[in-house]
């Protein structure tokens, strides 16, 4: 009975002194790991491995797909392909980066710049004329400007600025304004 309580005692103390702990658990994060992909997409992009990056921010994109972060995966994706002289590639990453966040002024830019690469401002112009939409206005002022019409472009941002005050793209706006302003009276 000894023995038998004695190697009880054995096993519990063998037990209870083992250490044993839970086993650590990895857990993948998909937002960590597309911003790691954009990283390296962009030091890609400064090393001009464009087809790379390019790889690296459609990895991103599809790691972390349906949030305000993607827009700037997208406008990583624009930029690269506006970097090698692509501009009918870079058009649908830029509008997609719209889609993804509106209210980011240098979209619009760099939207606008593609679109006068592609000699498409005039026909924008007509496409976000409408009142549809209360951003198109800011579209339609910088694609103005990029076409030449200082002026116009930067009435129709003025007007927009005062009509909607609250939006978080208004100050972007506003300081644009008084960029291409101090422009326009240079000239």
């Amino acid at each position: 009975m000894m023995k038998r309580f004695a190697i009880f005692l054995l096993l519990f103390l063998g037990i209870l002194t083992s250490g044993y702990g839970e086993p650590e658990t990895f857990v993948i994060d998909a937002t960590k790991n597309a911003y790691f992909h954009n990283n390296l997409g962009l030091n890609y992009l400064k090393e001009h491995c464009y087809y790379a990056a390019i790889q690296e921010f459609k990895i991103a994109i599809s790691l972390n797909p349906n949030t305000q972060a993607t827009s700037v995966y997208y406008k990583n994706i624009g930029d690269a392909y506006m970097e090698i002289g692509y501009p009918d590639m870079a058009k649908q990453p830029y509008e997609d980066a719209i889609t993804q966040y509106s209210l980011n002024l240098q979209y619009y830019q760099k939207l606008a710049k593609c679109y006068k690469a592609l000699n498409l401002v005039q026909t924008k112009i007509g496409e976000y004329s409408n009142d549809e939409n209360v951003l198109n206005k800011v579209m339609l002022g910088i694609l103005y400007i990029e076409q030449g019409d200082l002026k116009r472009g930067t009435i129709i941002l003025d007007e927009f600025a005062n009509s909607e005050p609250d939006l978080l793209i208004t100050p972007a706006v506003k300081k644009y304004v008084k960029e291409v302003s101090k422009e326009l009276n240079k000239v």
